[in-house]
Order: structure tokens, then sequence, then C-alpha cells
């Protein structure tokens, strides 16, 4: 029997309906409901019987709407589902919240140079070196280094010239792990939203901006299993142990395939390892922090370092010996932790993916 864990932060509806249009309120109410729309309109509804939303806001002519607009349809048998429509609709919105927030200077990130394809010119000069490319001379400022150096006579020598600096986009593939455990919606926070929200923004922000780069998605409880990009809205949280060990096991599985210099896997958990699978079978110890468990894992996150795979580790927790564990796991892989709180994860992660793509040439 599936167990689902649905929670509506207050505090949160309160921030979205502050000058926000109802379009966006809905698309984070209907994340949070697990896409489900019927759930979504229930809730909406409650929170203008609750007077968060003004009563002269027609919302059954907002859901009607909806399904005008081609966001929704009906299923055979008559029940409400998103379609492929509102499914975009959902990871634009996603993608917007956090790059809007990422713009006006959210967290910080830790660069990795790699090689890679593509570059993108910068507004930055340097002077000319032999060897470097003729097309990337910048034509006006060694004009003008000329006219100065002659003081009007138009002699360009070889020291006025000056080449503009680019930055090589490198190619990356990347997996999300999402920690679909019970403690994931335990104690009256709601984490799993924040991390689907982070899935979905990765997604429309590769799909708009970076198409040759590869990006898959998994959930991992008391077994990790690979998910489809259009069911990251349809992820809950569930009464599962963290089987860390196998999420990273399918995640460099995926990646091995991959021929982009850049391969990462982003593990967003709240817990620590639970779970690991032995044999076809799950052993499993919530208590404490069981040695067996954590010394397989740290063992897969060593077996990803030497395929060059970067484990980047988002915990959404501050537990001084879960803390360690993450340190130690890192350690061991040579990634990457962030200590984060569910409200600036995407922030994190979407700075850390952009700027880990970058690097200067020379």
């Amino acid at each position: 029997m599936r167990h689902r864990y649905q929670y509506l932060d207050p505090e949160l509806v309160r921030r979205l309906l502050e000058g926000i249009d109802l379009q966006r309120i809905w698309n984070q109410i209907v994340l949070s409901a697990g896409g489900d729309p019927e759930e979504a309109k229930r809730w909406l509804r409650y929170l203008q019987e609750q007077g968060y939303i003004d009563p002269d806001v027609d919302l059954e002519a907002f859901f009607e709407q909806l399904e005008r607009q081609g966001l929704l349809e009906r299923e055979g048998d008559g029940t409400l589902v998103l379609s492929g429509s509102g499914e975009r609709q959902i990871r634009k919105s996603a993608f917007e919240a956090i790059f809007s927030n990422l713009k006006k200077g959210g967290a910080g990130y830790h660069p990795t140079p790699s090689a890679g394809e593509g570059s993108e010119p910068q507004p930055e000069t340097r002077p000319y070196a032999f060897g470097d490319e003729l097309h990337r001379i910048d034509s006006v400022r060694s004009l003008s280094n000329a006219l100065k150096r002659t003081h009007g006579e138009l002699e360009l020598a070889e020291e006025d010239l000056e080449i503009q600096e680019t930055e090589h986009l490198t190619s990356c593939a990347t997996v999300v792990a999402i920690d679909v455990s019970h403690s994931m919606v335990l104690y009256g926070e709601d984490r799993i939203t924040p991390a689907k929200t982070v899935a979905l923004a990765l997604t429309e922000l590769i799909t708009s901006k970076y198409p040759k780069d590869f990006l898959a998605v998994i959930q991992f409880g008391d077994r990790a299993e690979r998910i489809p990009i259009s069911k990251i809205p349809y992820i809950e949280a569930g009464p599962f142990h963290t089987n860390t060990r196998e999420a990273l096991q399918l995640g460099r599985a995926i990646l091995e395939r991959r021929k982009q210099p850049n391969r990462q896997i982003f593990l967003i958990t709240d817990g620590k390892p639970s779970a690991i699978t032995e044999g076809g079978r799950i052993y499993k110890n919530p208590m404490g922090l069981d040695m067996k468990i954590v010394n397989r894992t740290l063992e897969e996150a060593d077996q990803c370092r030497r395929q060059k795979v970067v484990v980047t580790t988002f915990m959404i927790a501050t537990d001084p010996w879960l803390q360690e564990f993450v340190e130690k796991l890192t350690q061991v892989n040579r990634g990457r932790a962030y200590f984060a709180s569910p409200d600036n994860l995407g922030e994190f992660i979407l700075a850390d993916y952009i700027r880990n793509r970058r690097h200067r040439v020379h």
C-alpha cells in the first residue's frame, strides 16, 4: 500500500499571494499536491475560505480557463489530469522562480575546470599573443590603442592588438537523485516539493539553453529507480528508508554510457543512508549510522570518483553527525557538498550547474 504525505506551508502560500498572479499560485500548489489537479483545486478553495485569496476571485472560472487553455485535460473516465502543456507550464514556472532569484545574486558555487565544446565571448580583453585566433581580435580596442600610441596616426602594430576573452562552455551529463524517504515530509516541513522544483528547473534550463547536455532523474527510497522527466511533478515521498548507495550505483550506470566530458550526480537528501541492496534483498537499519550501510555507500562514492563522476550532495538538514557523514562522502568522492534549506536549494543547484559548465579560455 502506498502512503501519500502532503503538506502545504501557509507561510509559503502567503508569500506567493503577495503580488503574484493566480497562475503561479496554481503551479506551486499542483506541484505540492503531487501533480493532482483535483487535490490542487480543493486546496485553492480552502485557501479562499480561510481568507488567503480574495473572495471576489472566481476560482471556478479560473479552473475552466485552465481546461480551455489546454493545461488540464480529462481522461476517458472523466478524471482531470495535467496535460503535456500543463506539465511544461509548471516546469517553466519553476525555472523562472529559481532563476529570477539567481540573477539577483543567489548562492555561491565551486567551479570545476574541464574540457568541452563551444565558447562564449566576454567583455574583457587582453594583449594579443602569438598563436591567438585572428577572428578574436577586438578591432575597436585595437584601433583605439593604435590612435593613442601614434597620437592620431593610424599605424597598427602588434602591441596595439587586443584579444577578446571567451568562456568555454563544457558539455554536461547530469543525474539528479531525489530522496523520497519518509523524512522528506516529516516535522511539518515539505522538502520534497523544493527538490521537485529544482529538477523541473534544471530540465527547463537544459532543454532551452543547453540542448546538448544530458539530464536524468532518479528517485530513491528503499530502492532507486530512474523516472521519465515528464513524471517529475508526480514524485511523492513515502514510508521508505534511504538507499543512497543504490542511487549512486544507478546514477553511475546511467552516466557510464554518456560521452559528455563532465559527468555529475546531484544528490538531494535530508537523511542518513539507512538501507542498502544486497543480493536483491534490502538490508535496513533506521537507528543511527549503521557502519555496514555507511561503508558500502562510501565505497560506491569512491567508485564514482574512479569513473570520474563528481557527486555533489545537497543536504537539507543540519544534524552534526549527518554533516560529518556528508563531509566524509565528499572527501572520498572529491566532490562538493552544500548544506541548504528548502528555501534556497534551487539557487544553490542552478548556480552550481551553470558555473561548472564554464572556464576561461586563454
